[in-house]
């Protein structure tokens, strides 16, 4: 029975590959409880998978999407991108500390920095003394 039913359904799903696979999703959820579309006739969930496939009860496309979207771990959503801002002119550069000191809630800025004047800095720090307290 599921010999022919394999030749039945190569007619709707040319890959024979994509047909097993698409079949034992199908099965699966059979097993997992999903309503069947046509007669059981004492079929195992596989041979009624290919017979739903086969008179085209279900759209191979349909199980397509479905098998990919139950494979896929994260599901990327697409929303708009922000506008972007326009740059501000910089004003007065203060550091995080001094802007607590000051209590006020204005903004702060920071200076931009190059790569160049990064690595210079990073080469100028020295590592601190060892001691023997820890």
């Amino acid at each position: 029975m599921a010999r022919v039913t394999v030749e039945d359904c190569v007619d709707k799903v040319d890959n024979r590959f994509e047909l097993v696979l698409l079949a034992s999703h199908r099965a699966r959820q059979i097993s997992q409880g999903q309503p069947i579309t046509i007669d059981r006739d004492n079929d195992k969930n596989p041979v009624v998978a290919l017979r739903e496939i086969a008179d085209e009860t279900l759209s191979p496309g349909d199980l397509k999407e479905d098998l990919i979207h139950s494979l896929q771990k994260h599901v990327e959503v697409d929303e708009p991108e922000p506008a972007p801002q326009p740059a501000a002119a910089p004003t007065e550069t203060r550091s995080i500390a001094a802007a607590a000191e000051a209590g006020d809630d204005e903004p702060v800025s920071f200076d931009r920095m190059s790569e160049e004047e990064l690595l210079s800095g990073i080469e100028g720090l020295v590592p601190p003394e060892k001691t023997d307290d820890y």
